[in-house]
């Protein structure tokens, strides 16, 4: 499986780099056909493969007086990150790729408009890798399409970068384990882009969870509810040659688990004193992009005669293994308003931030804090990060703010030379649920184990702390 996992990767990126002109009839959707879907009776949690470097946990690397970044990518993701990194201190863009030239002009002008000096332009198909191989370079930054994520960051890890990615940085079991492995044997810093860690309410209630606010959290829920049906068929300016319209041909299961799961597992201790024992998951039929197909294409068109896989709906059901469960969701064809849940529930209270912010408490947990009281908590539990950089951050922009305080605190990190606040068991154990909840789906919903991608160092592990910044 996994020799044709990369042999499915590499096509990929060769037709994401060559473009749908010159590729004629051949679409992205074969890309994304690997076989990940067809062994789902098999259950790979129990599968750990043995260490061959040492483990990342709470990984220190020499500090870096100037970030020195690469950005592969430069579409929707790519171009605000490089808005949002010219105005973090210490940081040099020295180099950027993609495949469509004016993507890589408008970059370069906004770097030069902000006083720097132009940088390194890579067009060809394999420019990423050049990205990489310069000794000038400390921090690949990506922003690409889905599997370009592991191959371009092992690679710039191989060749003694850190690494970061948008997410999710990967879709397979095989990729979960590579970007493990690779980060233990090269000793670099991997770090997966999960900018929903960093919005206010999230940073606010983990700061409430750690001074025991909701007492024990033994339950939590998260979700990815957006309605994506307009962009993902947009066949100009949306997702480069509609590669996740491609996914969602040929998968079904949770292909897009971590906005609404890595805040939640931060506050549960995840990898960190506690970790995921196995999942359930369910879909409903698909429905929605059929429909939407039909209404903006006609039902004759290839659109609309298409089949597709994504199931309309997925719920999936972690269990940890001390016992707390957490419910993800995931929805981009259904017609509702955007919606991440953010459910926390303790014996103590319970917060939730959709469709509004709102905190429940003992001894009157049975309704939502008044106002006064609600805000007089969060203002009390602010986090300090939020207290720092909050309002430069919401200037700045990037989802509100979040975004901007993501890259400060990954930049503050290596300049500091300190572990940063997701590594790549995060990213693995997290991004296993792409790949897990397909097969559970497929299996009726029975439950399928999810690895120990920390090779059992979660257990001494602590949770991650209130973190703040000079």
């Amino acid at each position: 499986m996994h020799s044709e996992e990369n042999n499915s990767r590499r096509k990929f990126i060769k037709l994401a780099a060559i473009g749908s002109a010159a590729i004629g009839a051949a679409p992205l959707a074969q890309a994304f056909a690997t076989n990940q879907t067809t062994d789902n009776l098999q259950n790979p949690g129990n599968k750990i493969p043995a260490r061959k470097g040492k483990s990342v946990m709470g990984l220190r690397c020499e500090p870096l007086q100037t970030v020195r970044i690469g950005i592969i990518g430069l579409g929707m993701r790519g171009s605000q990150a490089v808005i949002r990194l010219l105005q973090v201190e210490g940081v040099e863009i020295r180099a950027i790729a993609d495949v469509v030239e004016k993507n890589i002009k408008e970059s370069n002008k906004k770097i030069t408009d902000s006083g720097f000096k132009p940088a390194a332009e890579y067009t060809e198909e394999e420019g990423w890798k050049k990205i990489c191989e310069r000794d000038d370079i400390d921090l690949v930054y990506q922003c690409t399409p889905w599997l370009m994520h592991t191959p371009v960051s092992v690679y710039a890890m191989k060749h003694g970068k850190h690494a970061a990615c948008e997410v999710p940085s990967a879709v397979t079991l095989a990729e979960c384990w590579e970007l493990v492995n690779t980060a233990e044997e090269t000793q670099r810093h991997f770090m997966m882009l999960e900018n929903c860690c960093y919005d206010f309410f999230e940073m606010n209630t983990l700061n409430m969870a750690r001074n025991g606010v909701f007492g024990e959290i033994y339950h939590a829920e998260g979700a990815y509810i957006h309605d994506l049906r307009w962009l993902k068929f947009m066949k100009e300016g949306g997702y480069y040659n509609r590669w996740r319209l491609d996914f969602s041909k040929l998968h079904t299961g949770n292909p897009y688990p971590t906005h609404g799961l890595g805040p939640v597992a931060q506050v549960m201790g995840i990898n960190r004193g506690d970790r995921f024992d196995y999942l359930s998951s369910i879909s409903t039929n698909q429905i929605g992009m059929t429909l939407y197909a039909r209404e903006k294409f006609g039902t004759d068109s290839p659109d609309a005669r298409q089949p597709y896989k994504l199931g309309d709906m997925n719920t999936t059901v972690i269990r940890t293994v001390k016992g707390k469960t957490i419910m993800i969701q995931h929805d981009t064809t259904s017609p509702r308003p955007y919606n991440r849940i953010h459910c926390l529930s303790g014996t103590k209270g319970m917060a939730i931030k959709y469709p509004e912010e709102q905190i429940a408490l003992e001894p009157n947990a049975h309704e939502f804090l008044k106002k006064d009281d609600f805000d007089a908590l969060m203002k009390k539990y602010e986090h300090p990060l939020a207290t720092q950089i909050g309002a430069k951050a919401k200037k700045v922009g990037g989802h509100g703010g979040m975004d901007f305080i993501m890259d400060y605190r990954l930049i503050y990190c290596l300049r500091k030379g300190l572990p940063l606040d997701q590594d790549v068991y995060d990213a693995a154990a997290w991004c296993s649920i792409v790949p897990l909840s397909e097969k559970s789906v497929l299996n009726r919903g029975n439950s399928i184990d999810i690895p120990d991608f920390t090779r059992g160092a979660w257990e001494t592990a602590t949770p991650w702390p209130i973190v703040t910044i000079d």
